[in-house]
């Protein structure tokens, strides 16, 4: 089981990774080997997941979600396979983390009166200065 939270985890055998060239430098390691992980995590048909996560997911996922809910998490940032699955693997806990967590609804607050009468007095400060700088035609 991989912990998302201490009351949230996804089974092992519900992560897909396949292992595919990486792109970019490496020398003549990078043609020999296949050190870049594709994961692949299916979200919509995870039992493991809440809906409520599931539906915030969609929106953190953005274009890593393919359109049957499918989560395809691509890395390549190490030249071991082993460094790059766990990349991959963190870099989904993270995403799932993101999704689990529900902000708390805000609630009305009204400005307090002491606030509303320095915003007041500000206003009426600032007018005066302004009205000292129009020019007055002379005699008046």
């Amino acid at each position: 089981m991989i912990e998302i939270t201490p009351r949230l985890a996804i089974a092992e055998d519900e992560i897909a990774v396949t292992f595919v060239r990486a792109s970019g430098p490496g020398g003549q390691n990078v043609n020999k080997v296949s050190t870049a992980v594709q994961l692949r995590f299916d979200a919509r048909n995870s039992p493991n997941l809440p809906d409520g996560v599931k539906a915030r997911l969609v929106r953190v996922a953005g274009s890593r979600m393919t359109q049957d809910g499918v989560i395809v998490i691509h890395a390549q940032r190490h030249r071991s396979q082993d460094r790059n699955r766990e990349d991959a693997v963190e870099r989904l806990v993270a995403l799932i983390r993101e999704a689990a967590y529900v902000a708390p609804p805000r609630r009305k607050t009204r400005p307090t009166l002491a606030s509303k009468e320095r915003r007041l007095a500000s206003k009426e400060k600032r007018g005066a200065v302004k009205r000292l700088r129009q020019g007055r035609p002379p005699g008046d």
